[in-house]
């Protein structure tokens, strides 16, 4: 009887081990905001790419850890000599999410649907420089620019370029359908959005369940209660070394694409003075605002653009803090008895921080600013797209996205004949060492011209169970790839 209990005491130790590690092919991973919905190609909130990108969600190519473009659904691709044909050969046997196979149709149909006039794409210029695209055969599409284009591979790697189906695409804000490994399971509004891996797929974490926590401590609560396993963007820098000492925890600090600014509104009566863009610019302490939102994490920035990247230019020296020299130009400007302007916050921790802390700096030059707090959906239908507002502040997280600055439509309200030629000169060069020089170009005008004040480049500060692995450490561009994830033994 004695060797016979053993056994099944045995039997049973092996049975609980098993089902332990069946039970980590889930996650939780904590969110600061919520999508709007979850069709990239119809919308400019981050949180989506967040969620579906590479998810739910591929294009023809894909932007890797490193920002490196690599194959996604186009296995291969083929480019002329003169750069204006790009022939791209997609990967047999994939299928969307509904069982649909994919072909060179979905290709023609995504792409034209996403140059439409009337499309809601909110990145019309990644196709602005294709002329037609065409379907040679079932598995190869064939696109034609106008004119050559050095980042054309780069731009259909962004989530908006994704590719979808003319069957399913009007209902992909709520009932999302693409090709790639994950499937939308359940999203319950307002609390949380779960994935589940499609039978066959080759990943190992299984269930996803993104939970949406835009407070900073109720972020700490949630990771010290096991609520949550991962989470990128945590929002308590201040509380870091609480989790750096602990041993359950892993704590990375990396870098983003994410150029955080304060938003001016260059149409507004006031703001469109260059000399009050330049004395906010001069009354506005960078360091001690950084100090104050994220610990000291980031990185100071003089123009809109990423310090990590090579054609980066150090820009920060442009408009030292200088308060006598703030209250100077306002004067001038005919604001010597003061200013009133109004800042419009979504609701990240690091803009309504931002708010409180910039409010207080403008206030010794003079300029009272009245903090309007906004949820995220009303941020972009004011501010975004209606353009109602003076100020705010917002990280602007696509890769490589200083020629927003040339749509004069955008809700900078800025133009620059001179930006503009620039932004034209580099949409047709392909030569590296050209690029580099026509975007540093760039951002010396958006400097001069203090479209914005630039303030730092947001980091991207992970908190992580010890036993999470392949989670990405840096975000060239938003998203969370769960392909890679998975536990450790």
């Amino acid at each position: 009887m004695r060797k016979l209990t053993l056994g099944l005491g045995t039997a049973l130790l092996l049975a609980l081990a098993a089902t332990a590690a069946e039970a980590k092919d889930t996650l939780f991973i904590g969110i600061n905001l919520e999508p709007p919905h979850l069709d990239p190609t119809a919308g400019a909130a981050q949180a989506i790419d967040s969620v579906v990108y590479q998810n739910i969600f591929q294009g023809l190519t894909q932007i890797d850890a490193t920002g490196t473009v690599q194959p996604s659904l186009a296995e291969s691709w083929d480019i002329s000599a003169d750069g204006l044909v790009y022939t791209f050969h997609l990967k047999p046997g994939v299928k969307f999410q509904d069982g649909s196979d994919l072909d060179a149709g979905d290709v023609v149909f995504s792409l034209n649907r996403a140059m439409d006039p009337n499309t809601e794409n909110a990145q019309k210029p990644l196709f602005a420089a294709i002329d037609k695209v065409e379907a040679k055969d079932a598995l190869t599409a064939v696109v034609t620019l106008k004119h050559p284009q050095g980042s054309f591979l780069y731009n259909m790697g962004w989530g908006d370029a994704v590719i979808v189906a003319p069957e399913s695409a009007a209902d992909n804000k709520v009932h999302p359908i693409g090709t790639g490994p994950y499937k939308l399971a359940d999203r319950v509004e307002g609390a949380s959005i779960t994935l589940q891996a499609m039978p066959g797929a080759d990943v190992a974490i299984k269930t996803v369940t993104f939970k949406v926590i835009a407070d900073p401590s109720a972020q700490v609560s949630a990771l010290l209660a096991g609520d949550i396993d991962y989470l990128p963007g945590f929002q308590a820098a201040e509380l870091l070394e609480r989790f750096k000492s602990d041993s359950r925890f892993v704590v990375n600090v990396g870098s983003t694409e994410g150029e955080t600014i304060l938003a001016m509104n260059n149409a507004d009566p006031a703001l469109k003075d260059i000399r009050v863009r330049q004395a906010l610019s001069h009354a506005i302490d960078k360091q001690e605002l950084l100090d104050g939102i994220y610990s000291g994490y980031g990185t100071i920035i003089g123009s809109h653009f990423a310090p990590h990247n090579p054609a980066y230019v150090d820009l920060t020296g442009t408009y030292p803090l200088d308060l006598d020299k703030a209250r100077a130009l306002l004067k001038e400007a005919g604001y010597g008895d003061g200013l009133k302007l109004t800042a419009k916050l979504p609701p990240v921790a690091y803009a309504r921080r931002g708010g409180e802390i910039i409010a207080a700096q403008l206030a010794k030059v003079g300029v009272t600013v009245e903090l309007i707090p906004l949820e995220w959906a009303q941020w972009l239908s004011e501010v975004f797209k209606g353009k109602d507002y003076q100020l705010t502040i917002v990280s602007h997280t696509e890769p490589n996205d200083i020629g927003i600055y040339a749509r004069d439509d955008y809700y900078f309200n800025y133009h620059s004949d001179a930006f503009n030629k620039v932004m034209a000169d580099l949409d047709v060069t392909a030569d590296a060492a050209k690029r580099t020089e026509l975007l540093q170009q760039a951002q010396k005008i958006l400097a001069d011209d203090a479209v914005n004040v630039f303030l730092f480049q947001l980091p991207l500060i992970t908190v992580a169970d010890a036993k999470l692995k392949g989670y990405w450490l840096n975000a060239p561009i938003a998203a969370t790839l769960l392909r890679d994830m998975s536990w450790a033994e």
